[in-house]
């Protein structure tokens, strides 16, 4: 069987990454890390939350001020998305206070249209899917 890459896809689901840091573990700094993150994940994709399956959120070690997922918990449509908080594996001089989701949504685009951000300190971890930032928090 042979795949037809050029030809539309039917809605199927993706997913979207994306990360950021914060520079002290408290529930402000991180609350606002992740509004941040989930706004620019959301102009970049045109994100709407009916089409999200879940959200996977993990947090480094040294990051325990409040769970990620009841920030985008709080957002319009997002109390009925499945949101689920996990620690990320300690990897011996790995990014410190360190915010990461993955999002998966159902989509008719194709995977390599999904638009992955890295704000903070988290841009280094993949430099080659940066893009302008679009929000107005930036």
């Amino acid at each position: 069987m042979q795949l037809e890459i050029d030809k539309p896809v039917a809605w199927q689901v993706r997913a979207i990454r994306g990360a950021t840091t914060v520079e002290e573990n408290t529930a402000a700094a991180m609350r606002l890390a992740v509004r941040e993150l989930m706004d620019e994940l959301t102009a970049q994709n045109q994100l709407q939350p009916e089409h999200v399956v879940s959200a996977i959120f993990s947090v480094t070690a040294d990051l325990d001020a409040m769970f990620p997922a009841s920030v985008a918990r709080e957002r319009p449509g997002w109390d009925a998305v499945a949101l689920l908080d996990v620690q990320q594996m300690a990897v011996r001089g790995s990014l410190e206070c360190c915010i990461r989701v993955i999002i998966h949504l159902n989509s008719p685009l194709p995977q390599r249209e999904m638009v992955h951000v890295y704000l903070g300190r988290a841009r280094h971890l993949r430099p080659d899917l940066q893009r302008p930032v679009v929000s107005s928090l930036s």
